[in-house]
């Protein structure tokens, strides 16, 4: 008698694991274990192919759209995302103060995880959470909409270059039809 043989149903040496498992299986599961442990995760063969953080809204109208502008920038597959209402305004605008950290820890996490080296804040027009955060009447017309989105883009660059002043930043406004504005 074996004094180390546990119970008939033990799953590492009982009856049970013989009937489920012959030998056969058992070699196909380690050789495909051994298959699988040499080839390299896709996460970690990617991991030098990330580029940047997009920070976009949260806004229905602009999902296909942003996706379309990072496509014509290579970006598919290189960005980590974080949507948040008003991109950049939701991230800078004193009313919106209770979702700043969040975005910040996303970033550093993306940082840490991506290793990215850029961060691309994408605001849009007609943008409801501008009009919260400052007022109706300071996105009433195009040029006071586009002084606006400067603005909170350009303080969103600031706090960028406090932060984190090796990341390089680029900032823009999209147009309802897609197209975009960059602002240096």
């Amino acid at each position: 008698m074996n004094p180390f043989k546990h119970a008939a149903g033990c799953l590492c040496c009982g009856d049970l694991l013989k009937q489920r498992f012959g030998r056969r299986a058992f070699f196909a599961v380690a050789g495909a274990a051994g298959l699988a442990a040499a080839m390299p995760a896709p996460a970690a063969a990617q991991a030098n192919r990330y580029e940047a953080m997009l920070l976009s809204c949260i806004d229905p109208r602009f999902p296909a759209p942003t996706l379309e502008w990072a496509r014509q920038r290579n970006l598919i597959g290189r960005y980590s995302q974080f949507s948040i209402a008003g991109a950049s305004v939701g991230v800078v605008a004193p009313s919106f103060e209770a979702w700043h950290r969040a975005f910040w820890d996303n970033l550093g996490a993306s940082i840490q995880l991506h290793s990215i080296t850029s961060v691309v804040a994408m605001n849009h027009r007609d943008c409801g959470a501008a009009a919260i955060a400052y007022g109706r009447e300071r996105v009433a017309t195009r040029e006071l909409e586009t002084e606006t989105h400067r603005m909170a883009l350009q303080a969103f660059r600031a706090q960028m270059a406090a932060r984190h002043p090796n990341m390089r930043v680029e900032t823009g406004l999209m147009e309802l039809d897609g197209s975009v504005q960059m602002f240096s």
